[in-house]
């Protein structure tokens, strides 16, 4: 016994620390109290004392927390205290993660002893022992969040010596804790076999307040470190957000402009970008060598979608030394040091996410265990993504190689990247999208000038109304400008009468009127329209014309001649400028143009693409659109040599004509110009009524409205022989689409589509005149006397359609007469009659 105390005192000579922590254990007031009862007085100033020592040492664990940046300092030291207090042989820290969706526990501090330093106790990060929570005590404990005090280890089904294989170490008994941050379980720290005793009591088990302190930290250390990510998960989205929408053209520039200005928040030294190849098929002639069995079949990895697994380009952003460098290899060999492994294939071909550790003591994939360029890198952990678009297939592959503070990446790591590489992937969309635009801008293009080829007025064309070839011997560009406008007028013809018939001039002959008119207004030499392009400008508007029942060349021009019409006789000209004029007369011309023979209320009922395309008034912005680019090719551009302002006009004039031929919209101005009519009816001098018009550029546009429906409904005030013919010609179109809307749409045609209702054609007419065109006509002759003959040409045709629906009504009215009497029962007197023949 004597030795034994012997050994125990020089134990504690030896060990003075610990013979410090295990008295303040041990001798607790009430002992020391107890010991001495006889001389002592007050018991409670040993109490005092203990709660001193012990503000003490938590006053000091605080202030190595705010000191220490590092969680695992602060850890280690209580680590020690609880190892003294627990009387254990040593205790260990295990540090609860999560990679590929899978929870483990990682050995952070191992073997604390209470003189051991923490250097020695710390675990470097490519030593680490690694085991999932499904495994083991400490496991369990991580997995139940409860504490455990297990006496002997042989007995218990969950202890697995894994670790102790590993390290040499016997486990006799053991007691874990779960490091809680709420519900969320942070580590397990553990204390192993008990010194002096067979195993840990349930006093031992009371060792938390100690360990809270432990917590404590282990909590600040946790909510800086999510801080941190969700920081840095935010900064990502929100650049890669910005640097995405910056560069919607290629896809390559897109990636690398977000790739690159979210490096500082990655948290990496490096990182890798793989584009693949989107090609799903080959061309044919490619797989001719396949088929004829000269070259052999594909048999390499591909993507879940069926695409060879083909890297056609790798960006590498290397970020560990001093300057920052960036590497694009198109074409990348099989050996380039970020495919070597062939981990990017693999991901590419299984589309999963791959955190790998310690990747020198993998054996699956080839890593390169030295360093895998001049620069020394050498790879140690790695974290791959695929990239995936919003089709579900996979564009690229994101590596990431080596966390800055050596540990492995974890599941923030992933969550980070993972997001930064769906954010890339759904953007694709925006490049495809806008790839799209460009080719359909490129194949309407293309449309456009096989439309043109077909359209644009031929030099053959040309020739047969600018006869240079024969008067000049020359090309239209080699002759006097003034010598060909003097080819351009040619005979003089109605054009100034508002009962202008087109029917006894050809179609070729309408285009050399239209010139004509032109002319008269001045407008040729003033603007400088070069003869050669107002001719194919004529001849192209001609020719944009399809040859329909009404709405062809012909009814196009008499638009465009009325126009001209009401400017000159109809003294309107006043109002408006030379550059007005010939805006309104050239889109005049332009109103109907590619006009397919049916009204809006059809596109829209077909579900057409022009429907589909314009919202309202539809055919009406499709001639508009078809102007403008007339306009856009330069040598059919009549309004070549304007100025940028007054181009500007021209175009804003072609608006509001065109538009406004849609009658839906003649019913909202109407009031408008009436309120103009009655305004100016009753001033007494013509300078009154022009300033009050062409001071405001609003009642401009809206009498050149009213003038361009005047224009469009102008076959009703035409002589009788003309517009009784005219009539006949816009029934038959309309009878046509009754039929389209019978036959393609399904639909019964309202009466005036239907042929079968032809004959009420008189009654239609009267109501179409009296509810649409009087007003316009009636308002026209009382805002400008010299209007009127369209006015009473309008009156003499309403008559003439009454005198027809008169008699069609007796008509009709003589033969429901007639089958009245047929489908009548006997009369009486016949009755009476056959009783006395009885």
């Amino acid at each position: 016994a004597s030795v034994r105390e012997g050994s125990v005192e020089k134990y504690l000579e030896n060990n003075p620390q610990f013979a410090k922590e295990y008295f303040d254990k041990k001798l607790s007031p009430e002992v020391i109290a107890t010991t001495f009862a006889e001389n002592l007085k007050d018991q409670s100033s040993f109490k005092d004392v203990s709660q001193i020592q012990e503000a003490n040492i938590i006053y000091d664990l605080v202030k190595e927390m705010q000191s220490q940046i590092v969680m695992e300092k602060v850890l280690h030291k209580v680590l020690q205290r609880v190892c003294l207090i627990l009387n254990a042989d040593r205790c260990s820290y295990f540090g609860l993660r999560a990679r590929n969706g899978i929870p483990e526990l990682t050995t952070t501090l191992f073997n604390v002893t209470p003189t051991s330093k923490y250097e020695e106790n710390l675990v470097n990060p490519a030593n680490e022992i690694v085991f999932p929570i499904d495994m083991g005590v400490v496991g369990y404990t991580a997995h139940s969040k409860k504490m455990h005090n297990i006496p002997d280890v042989t007995k218990n089904n969950r202890f697995s010596d894994f670790v102790d294989k590993q390290t040499g170490y016997k486990t006799k008994n053991m007691l874990s804790f779960p490091m809680m941050a709420d519900k969320e379980c942070l580590g397990v720290a553990m204390a192993l076999n008990k010194i002096g005793a067979e195993e840990f009591s349930k006093a031992d088990e009371e060792v938390s307040p100690e360990l809270s302190k432990a917590n404590t930290s282990l909590r600040k250390h946790h909510t800086a470190y999510m801080f941190n990510v969700e920081s840095r998960k935010g900064q990502v989205l929100l650049w890669s957000a910005s640097k995405v929408f910056e560069e919607l053209t290629d896809i390559e520039r897109q990636f690398h402009k977000a790739l690159y200005t979210v490096r500082i928040y990655l948290n990496c030294e490096r990182y890798s970008v793989g584009l693949l190849d989107m090609t799903k098929e080959k061309e044919f002639y490619d797989e001719w060598p396949v088929k004829l069995g000269d070259v052999p079949p594909y048999s390499g990895p591909k993507t879940p979608d069926g695409r060879e697994v083909i890297f056609y380009k790798i960006i590498d952003y290397l970020l560990e030394g001093p300057k920052e460098e960036i590497k694009v290899i198109p074409g990348p060999p099989i050996d380039h040091w970020a495919l070597v492994s062939g981990l990017p294939t693999y991901v590419s071909e299984n589309g999963y996410i791959c955190n790998m550790m310690n990747v020198a003591a993998d054996e699956y994939f080839t890593f390169q265990k030295e360093a895998v360029d001049e620069s020394g890198f050498i790879i140690k952990n790695v974290l791959s993504l695929p990239i995936v678009n919003k089709k579900e297939e996979i564009v690229g592959i994101a590596t990431f190689f080596n966390r800055k503070d050596g540990k492995p990446f974890d599941e923030h790591d992933e969550q980070i990247t993972e997001a930064l590489t769906q954010f890339l992937g759904w953007s694709v969309l925006n490049c495809d999208t806008y790839d799209r635009l460009n080719r359909m801008e490129w194949r309407k293009d293309i449309a456009q000038e096989m439309l043109m080829c077909q359209t644009r007025c031929t030099n053959t064309e040309m020739q047969s109304i600018l006869n240079t070839k024969e008067k000049f011997d020359a090309d239209p560009e080699d002759c006097d400008q003034k010598e060909m406008y003097k080819l351009l007028v040619g005979s003089y013809v109605d054009l100034l009468l508002f009962s202008f018939s087109d029917f006894p001039v050809t179609e070729h002959g309408l285009i050399m009127c239209g010139i004509r008119c032109f002319f008269e207004l001045n407008v040729v030499e003033k603007f400088k329209v070069p003869a050669e392009t107002l001719t194919r400008w004529m001849y192209t508007v001609r020719k944009g014309y399809r040859d329909i029942t009404y709405h062809n060349w012909r009814h196009g021009f008499n638009v465009g001649q009325t126009m001209f019409c009401l400017l000159q006789t109809g003294r309107l000209r006043k109002y408006y400028s030379d550059l007005d004029a010939f805006a309104m007369v050239a889109a005049a011309f332009c109103h109907d143009i590619d006009h397919r023979g049916t009204n809006n209320l059809y596109q829209t009922k077909s579900g057409s693409p022009l429907a589909k395309l314009h919202g309202s008034s539809i055919m009406e912005r499709h001639h508009l659109e078809y102007s403008k680019t007339l306009m856009a090719e330069e040598s059919l551009n009549i309004f070549v040599n304007l100025q940028k302002r007054q181009f500007e006009t021209v175009q804003h004039l072609f608006d509001v004509c065109i538009i406004a031929t849609d009658l839906a919209l003649y019913f909202k101005k109407r009031t408008m110009f009436q309120n103009i009519v009655n305004a100016t009816e009753p001033m007494e001098t013509e300078k009154d009524k022009i300033d009050h018009i062409s001071n405001n550029p609003i009642r401009k546009e809206i009498i050149m409205a009213m003038m361009m429906t005047g224009c469009d409904l102008s076959a009703i005030t035409k002589p009788w022989d003309v517009q009784s013919k005219v009539a006949l010609m816009v029934a038959a179109e309309f009878w046509e689409q009754g039929d389209l809307e019978r036959t393609v749409l399904d639909q019964q045609p309202i009466p005036m589509m239907d042929r079968n209702c032809a004959a009420e054609l008189p009654k239609m007419q009267c109501g179409f005149i009296q509810f649409v065109c009087a007003f316009v006509y009636k308002e026209f002759s009382r805002f400008h006397v010299e209007i009127t003959p369209m006015f009473d040409g309008l009156n003499i045709n309403l008559k003439n359609w009454k005198e027809l629906a008169d008699i069609h009504a007796a008509k009709m009215a003589a033969i429901e007469e007639e089958k009245k009497k047929l489908e009548a029962p006997p009369g009486v007197g016949n009755t009476l009659c056959y009783c006395f023949n009885c």
